[in-house]
């Protein structure tokens, strides 16, 4: 266990680092960190969050990075020349990356539960932190989302959880190839399809990520997951209407924002009701019921637990409703969270107004047809897509590719997309066209002024009304 250590995070308003430098400060090590967002005067709650629990924030401009003592930890969007970086070189501080700090900590814990998958690691972590916690295992969470069972006054940001039991939960990242760090004893793979790598590539990791571990749990709705836990030596399977999987659901019962099944495990027809939406949801249960199970706990036991989740921020969270206009806030940013929150909401009347902001010019470059199939397969005849220019904080990245090109890919498909280079200007539109019964989504990633953004619409919504 780290511990007694002195660590500086560049970009520590991350939703990777936030947490783990959390985790770090609750462990007795001394914490500071600086963030260009803080430089630029946002996310203020966010950093005052972290200054109440000790941790000193400073300018990005090397003025934090004083000492060959200090660990300095920066995520992969940190360029060579930062300031801090640049710092760090200078005093000849140790440097380590997020992902390799996080694997430590992890396989250093006696039992590790690894999360990965290209879709729903968040939820699925969140899912098993809950279980553990109601069942009394006080487990340490690792998750790149705020995790809403555990938010209070003090803790406004709970995206971890600091606890004394002997497991480590931690969502694992495949995007920088990081996920080949950890070694876990439960490995989760939820799925496998395109966002930040070729399919080959990912096909790649998340076998060997399963084969590191004791006991795999894997998902047999998903092609390419299903096929990487061949000779594994302990695997469970689950998945939906899947009649050789250990953990199975049917019976499934949607409802606007929660959803019901019975999970079929060993013979024994379990209801289950969850407080989150989707069948995206149902497998995402299954998942965490899985690592559950390889931790020692009955399929009862988990799945009463998780009657009382209640969700993350930003994974289909319902900011408002005025004027007869619900407003969702989803951190739907790939095709698979896209079309499942798509999938979700078109199980019930009502049109569909979206805006989605892409979180990068790279993301954008790869998955460009699938972004555009995505939107044309799931979209339905009246719904409307309104694209804002990608997020973009400076560097050097390829900026070839962008909203409009996606846009127009859509259209030609058929689906009523726009590209509204401003995002406030996305907004108006959308308030000015949306009618009583209509659904307005606000959708993606790497921008915590997104659920803000959203929660304007629906007072914009409210003053049109009046």
């Amino acid at each position: 266990m780290i511990g007694g250590k002195s660590f500086f995070f560049i970009g520590i308003g991350g939703s990777g680092m936030l947490p783990l430098a959390s985790i770090l400060r609750a462990r007795g090590n001394t914490v500071a960190g600086s963030d260009r967002s803080l430089d630029q005067e946002g996310a203020g709650a966010k950093f005052d969050y972290l200054r109440a629990q000790g941790i000193a924030l400073f300018p990005q401009d090397g003025s934090g990075v004083v000492s060959a003592d200090q660990i300095v930890v920066a995520s992969a969007a940190i360029e060579h020349g930062v300031p801090d970086m640049v710092a760090a070189r200078e005093v000849g501080a140790l440097r380590l990356s997020r992902a390799e700090l996080l694997a430590s900590l992890f396989n250093d814990s006696p039992n590790g539960v690894g999360v990965a998958g290209t879709s729903g690691k968040s939820t699925v972590t969140g899912m098993i932190a809950w279980i553990l916690h109601a069942t009394g295992h006080a487990p340490t969470v690792m998750n790149g989302a705020v995790m809403k069972n555990f938010v209070t006054g003090d803790a406004p940001f709970a995206s971890a959880l600091v606890g004394d039991g002997d497991v480590f939960v931690s969502e694992v990242d495949e995007s920088d190839g990081s996920i080949a760090l950890y070694r876990p004893d439960v490995a989760v793979v939820g799925n496998v399809s395109l966002d930040h790598k070729p399919l080959e590539e990912l096909r790649q990791l998340f076998g060997d990520f399963l084969h590191h571990a004791k006991t795999a749990v894997v998902n047999l709705d998903n092609a390419d997951s299903a096929g990487l836990a061949d000779g594994h030596a302990s695997v469970i399977t689950y998945g939906i209407d899947q009649p050789t999987a250990a953990l199975s659901a049917s019976a499934i019962v949607e409802h606007p924002f929660s959803i019901d099944f019975t999970l079929n495990a060993n013979g024994r027809a379990i209801p289950v009701a969850l407080q989150v939406p989707g069948r995206h949801n149902v497998a995402n249960a299954l998942a965490a019921i899985g690592a559950a199970t390889a931790l020692g706990l009955t399929a009862e036991q988990a799945a009463a637990a998780l009657g009382g989740f209640v969700g993350l921020r930003r994974r289909f969270d319902l900011v408002g409703e005025a004027a007869g206009v619900a407003v969702i806030d989803d951190f739907g940013h790939n095709p698979d969270k896209i079309a499942a929150t798509l999938a979700t909401l078109h199980a019930f009347p009502g049109r569909l107004l979206l805006l989605f902001q892409p979180h990068g010019y790279g993301p954008l470059k790869v998955m460009r047809e699938a972004l555009i199939d995505c939107f044309a397969t799931n979209m339905a005849a009246d719904d409307l897509l309104l694209m804002p220019d990608p997020v973009y904080r400076g560097g050097t990245v390829d900026r070839a590719v962008g909203s409009a090109d996606i846009v127009d890919g859509i259209v030609s498909a058929g689906r009523d997309a726009r590209h509204v280079a401003d995002r406030d200007a996305c907004a108006a539109t959308l308030v000015e066209m949306a009618r009583p019964g209509d659904r307005i989504v606000v959708m993606g990633a790497r921008d915590d002024s997104l659920p803000a953004f959203a929660a304007g619409i629906v007072d914009a919504l409210g003053r049109r009304a009046a």
